[in-house]
């Protein structure tokens, strides 16, 4: 078994979290991996930790499409990097057509003439510029077709969004964040001409063998069973998609690039503190989904304030609060405070001045450029109450 507080070390230095990046948003999610969004501050914070950048260089970035929100692994949305566009959007297809479309085929009476009929009325209604959903639907028409009360009851309520996920996963139509804003889900949509995957692109076991390349350099030392996860893919195409990268065992269970290897061996952390504050979803956090992995075992005890009540923090695969990382361990939690304009956080170390700092400068940055930190779309300061509540009883230094 490799030290754990190396390996997790290696993997914040993998993830820009030790060195600060001098790059810009492409470059850094080329670096640390595709960052998912849901509606949360995850996609600024990842690049504010990392290299410092700012919300408008981020929200530049997408404007300019050099980074864009795709339906990707497992169907889930990411930001990724130009290069990986028609990746993601090759394995995101398939979950689409599979999950939504297939229910919709199966038990609401949809036909694939209706859906190709739909499509090119949503691509004529865009041909001018982009529009939100609810400008579409006058124009739309009888185009689109209520479901009823089946629909309501599998969550399809017409065929309008069925039209519009089948032409993001083809690449015809891209999503444009409204005001420009990456923390919330509300959305115009555009004609995406020449879309990365009008030349065919590549096939989607050429798709899940380049994610999983990337997959282990932003991320290995990995599990195998890690990638599966992160891509929602079997045993045998998991087994396919690594064959050819050459992965070099640690142990029993981790598995790594073999360019990566002697880098690995060579490393040695950092004596002195790297502290960074995350979003939950941060993707040294999500992409092996093993949050307890990064804790301590002095730590693993703790508790945090998780959806129905306390938690103990070692027994989790993801956080319900964001992080305070120190060398890729987890070292502290903490929540954002709109009402109050304050980070509300605790940490499992004692607290020092370059700790203090690194607070003190992500506060300024979500004051001053976001206003809030949300985990989600749905998150409010109301539903963040007890959590802040937890965290203000901690206090600094401590955790509940």
């Amino acid at each position: 078994m490799p030290d754990h507080a190396k390996l997790r070390a290696w993997w914040a230095h993998r993830q820009g979290l030790i060195e600060p990046l001098a790059a810009d948003p492409r470059a850094v999610l080329g670096r640390c991996g595709w960052v998912r969004s849901v509606g949360s501050v995850n996609p600024y914070l990842t690049l504010f930790s990392r290299a410092g950048i700012g919300r408008i260089r981020a929200e530049s970035a997408v404007a300019d499409q050099t980074v864009h929100e795709l339906p990707a692994a497992r169907g889930c949305g990411y930001y990724v990097p130009a290069e990986d566009f028609a990746i993601a959007l090759r394995l995101g297809a398939r979950f689409h057509e599979n999950s939504a479309i297939r229910v919709a085929k199966q038990h609401l009476g949809v036909t694939e003439p209706e859906l190709d009929r739909l499509c090119e009325a949503i691509l004529r209604a865009v041909e001018s510029g982009p529009l939100t959903p609810a400008e579409m639907k006058p124009i739309l028409g009888d185009a689109v077709r209520h479901l009823g009360d089946e629909g309501k009851k599998r969550g399809q309520t017409t065929t309008h969004s069925l039209g519009i996920g089948r032409l993001q996963a083809q690449g015809r139509l891209r999503r444009v964040p409204v005001d420009g804003r990456l923390d919330h889900e509300r959305y115009a949509y555009a004609a995406w001409g020449n879309g990365p995957l009008s030349d065919g692109g590549p096939t989607e076991d050429e798709a899940l063998r380049a994610l999983a390349h990337r997959f282990f350099s932003w991320i290995g030392p990995a599990r195998l069973s890690e990638f599966r996860g992160f891509a929602a893919a079997t045993v045998k195409d998991a087994q396919a998609a690594v064959a050819d990268l050459g992965l070099v065992p640690l142990d029993e269970d981790f598995l790594v690039l073999p360019e990566d290897r002697d880098a690995f061996e060579a490393f040695v952390p950092p004596a002195e503190p790297a502290y960074r504050l995350v979003a939950s979803l941060d993707s040294h956090l999500l992409h092996r989904r093993d949050a307890a992995s990064l804790v301590d075992q002095a730590d693993a005890q703790r508790a945090m304030y998780g959806e129905h009540g306390p938690v103990l923090i070692g027994g989790v695969q993801e956080l319900s609060n964001h992080a305070i990382l120190d060398r890729g361990r987890l070292v502290g939690l903490w929540e954002y405070d709109p009402e109050a304009r304050e980070i509300v956080w605790a940490s499992f170390v004692g607290v020092s001045e370059p700790l203090r700092e690194a607070v003190a400068r992500t506060e300024r940055f979500i004051r001053d450029e976001l206003g809030d930190a949300r985990s989600f779309s749905l998150d409010s300061p109301k539903s963040r109450r007890p959590s802040l509540e937890a965290l203000r009883a901690a206090g600094e230094g401590t955790t509940a």
